[in-house]
């Protein structure tokens, strides 16, 4: 199993952002997805999650301005990120657990059996 997180960058606060996780050698309609942040010194953050045929859920701090989503056909997840800023800056990680999650674990990194390789976010102006 691989995954490949891409789409990550420098942007202005205000900014949007679309990270894109591609996936190998699981199925993703199945899988508990998620997108993780961690910038130095602080423990990787959970920011979005999604189980399959569930609704999303968000950490509270990107509510209203982060989406994730999945495009099972592609076996590919996205994390669209609008309205980013300064304190969003961190290295974002694509997760993935082949099954359902329950409430309790899936915003617990270590829930996830698999792992892409981080891409690196910066808001600044």
């Amino acid at each position: 199993v691989q995954l490949q997180a891409s789409g990550g960058g420098l942007v202005q606060p205000g900014g949007s952002l679309r990270l894109t996780c591609a996936v190998s050698g699981l199925r993703l309609d199945s899988a508990t997805i998620g997108w993780f942040r961690r910038v130095p010194g602080m423990e990787r953050e959970g920011v979005a999650t999604s189980r399959p045929f569930e609704a999303s859920s968000y950490v509270d701090s990107v509510k209203g301005r982060f989406a994730i989503s999945r495009d099972n056909a592609k076996n590919t997840f996205y994390l669209q990120m609008n309205n980013l800023k300064p304190e969003d800056t961190a290295v974002y990680y694509c997760a993935a657990y082949a099954g359902r999650l329950i409430t309790s674990a899936k915003w617990n990194p270590a829930s996830y059996t698999y792992w892409g390789q981080g891409t690196e976010v910066t808001v600044s102006s």
